[in-house]
């Protein structure tokens, strides 16, 4: 279902519009489409919540966090989009939107040699973020974040990456607008991902593994915990530090925040534009969590028919047993950064100083999960469910050999999930159709995948006491 399902590109006519058009009650993003049904401005899912996330707040007045106190950490702009819980769609920017064009619309794939495996009567679809430069869906917000930082009059912008996806789009978009990239790099990535790593270097970013001796945070991480192969928040606190340190430089980052999934909403719009061109309604929708990026974006045009009353779907994320923040973390404020120096965001969490076991491969390593998400969730809107990671390979693998495309870990978790839905349709004969987010490649994650096929992965799973030594404290 290639050909016909690929949405397109935006007028400038629609682009520098922006107004609200929500009269009818009912979002009208068809108003929002190219003439290729590409989307032409974000969907702020937010403006649809009864309940709005709970907002970031100062750990040392423990108020709501202010505009103005969030601008010397982001851009301005982007701090905008991160306050806003009103707007239901924020025009794209012609810049942005002519980057867009280069990789976008992606294609809305019907995996009709996955059915015939698994001899299945559940119709599945995929969304395939994973064909620009990149690899991934994280271009769609690195792009956005990088223009609005040259647009800002920067220098550059720091940031984190876990398995490499962002840092790789962010030294793209960087590139492409002649800006200064510092990645830190989770240490056991740094080391297990050498070609990722050096994707980024040929960006021209600068690539540390963290936690590195070229920070306090940094310093002060290796001292208490020696020989510690580190984690994303780690990694955010030392990026965090730099950018404050340095005119002329900002933090950006490639999950968990609002404005990410703001700017990832272009990924669902488009797949609901596919499936109502085709008259198609999808039953279940699933996607990896990690932070809640391409989840976010994947469901946020659905989610808001659900939270409207006009539509039900069953929406499910899918995460690691090893870093289970929806499935076995609290919902509390936290910490988005383990040196602590990040506003607070109230999420599901495993406490900011947990740090996956050295053994994970899959990816999914943040300790907390979107406020969006979080907050949706916590209302029942949506379910979760966590997997071993060596299931998680299996299902990679069984994907890979009849369908063609090696994915990403992270967006394996989901077609884990895809599978056992089907297999689910199998037993009981419905004919459900399933969308299901495959974010990207998995073509530098080799070293994972050599692994699991010499028989050498093996599976971790905290315990319950393990955990609650981390959740934070009241």
């Amino acid at each position: 279902m290639k050909g016909n399902c690929l949405l397109g590109a935006l007028n400038s006519k629609i682009i520098n519009q922006g107004e609200n058009l929500m009269s009818d009650n009912t979002i009208p993003y068809k108003t929002y489409l190219d003439e290729n049904e590409m989307p032409t401005a974000w969907y702020n899912l937010r403006a649809d919540m009864k309940n709005k996330p709970a907002p970031l707040i100062n750990p040392g007045t423990r108020e709501p966090l202010k505009a103005e106190e969030l601008y010397p950490v982001f851009c301005e702009e982007l701090v905008k989009q991160e306050l806003d819980n009103d707007t239901q769609f924020i025009p794209i920017p012609q810049e942005i939107y002519d980057f867009y064009k280069m990789y976008r619309p992606s294609p809305l794939v019907r995996a009709y040699c996955l059915e015939k495996k698994l001899q299945t009567p559940a119709r599945i679809y995929y969304k395939f973020e994973g064909n620009n430069t990149s690899g991934s869906h994280k271009l769609n917000s690195a792009i956005a974040q990088a223009y609005y930082a040259k647009k800002q009059g920067l220098k550059g912008v720091t940031t984190e990456t876990g398995a490499g996806q962002w840092g790789t789009a962010l030294s793209m978009a960087c590139s492409y607008f002649e800006l200064d990239c510092k990645v830190f790099m989770v240490k056991v990535s740094y080391e297990q991902k050498p070609f990722r790593r050096e994707v980024m270097r040929t960006y021209g970013a600068s690539v540390t593994p963290s936690p590195s001796m070229d920070t306090n945070i940094g310093r002060k991480i290796n001292a208490e915990h020696p020989g510690t192969n580190g984690s994303l928040g780690c990694a955010i606190s030392e990026a965090v530090e730099v950018a404050v340190s340095n005119p002329g430089y900002r933090y950006v980052l490639g999950s968990v925040l609002s404005q990410v999934l703001l700017h990832q909403s272009v990924i669902g719009l488009e797949s609901k534009a596919a499936f109502d061109k085709i008259g198609v309604k999808p039953d279940i929708i699933i996607g990896c969590a990690g932070g809640g990026s391409n989840l976010g974006g994947l469901i946020a045009p659905f989610m808001g028919e659900k939270l409207r009353g006009e539509q039900d779907y069953r929406i499910i994320a899918v995460e690691p047993a090893s870093c289970p923040s929806f499935t076995r973390g609290v919902y509390a404020y936290d910490f988005a950064d383990t040196g602590k120096v990040c506003p607070m965001a109230k999420m599901y969490t495993l406490g900011c100083d947990y740090i996956p076991a050295p053994n994970h491969a899959g990816g999914l390593r943040y300790h907390g999960m979107s406020p969006i998400l979080s907050q949706l969730y916590d209302d029942g809107y949506m379910e979760a469910r966590s997997y071993r990671q060596t299931e998680v390979f299996e299902a990679a693998v069984q994907f890979a050999r009849v369908e063609g495309i090696l994915p990403a870990p992270e967006s394996s978790h989901a077609i884990k999930g895809a599978i056992d839905e089907a297999l689910r349709c199998k037993e009981t004969g419905e004919e459900k159709t399933i969308l299901f987010g495959l974010t990207g490649t998995g073509y530098f994650d080799l070293v994972a995948y050599e692994k699991f096929n010499n028989g050498q992965m093996e599976d971790y799973v905290p315990t319950d006491e393990e955990l609650q030594k981390f959740f934070p404290k009241a």
